[in-house]
């Protein structure tokens, strides 16, 4: 029997691995901004911080997706960029916006579209999956 963890060439644990650190990491996140951070940051802080939260979420859930589809679409080779893509943009547009929040160094915020960027590329690559499965090649 394939053993889709070893024999289909994707790193499914590896992807697992990494989509639960990211999905743990924001909840850490989100439960540190709600608790210790009210009161401390403005508003606008506040509101940018709970972004890069919820982006962060959205994305760890995109990896888990992934990583499930690599595990039994074995043939779906934009997978692994689309994974790829979803971390760059977790550590980019995320990072950046926490970087932003506690460094106050409004310049950090110029690369925060670069990680947008990414995740488009993570969900145009899921798309060229979902046709290459569709086309059975």
């Amino acid at each position: 029997m394939l053993n889709p963890a070893t024999d289909t060439g994707f790193p499914v644990g590896f992807w697992l691995g990494v989509a639960a650190l990211f999905g743990g990491l924001a909840v850490a996140a989100g439960a540190f901004g709600a608790h210790a951070l009210e009161g401390k940051l403005s508003s606008h802080y506040l509101t940018v911080y709970q972004t890069a939260v919820q982006y962060q979420m959205y994305h760890a859930l995109a990896l888990l997706a992934v990583a499930l589809l690599g595990a039994v679409l074995p043939d779906a080779d934009w997978l692994r960029p689309g994974a790829w893509a979803f971390l760059i943009g977790i550590v980019l547009f995320s990072g950046s916006l926490y970087a932003l929040v506690f460094s106050g160094v409004r310049m950090l915020g110029m690369i925060t579209p670069i990680g947008g960027l990414a995740f488009l590329v993570g969900w145009g690559c899921l798309v060229l999956a979902g046709i290459r499965v569709g086309q059975g090649s």
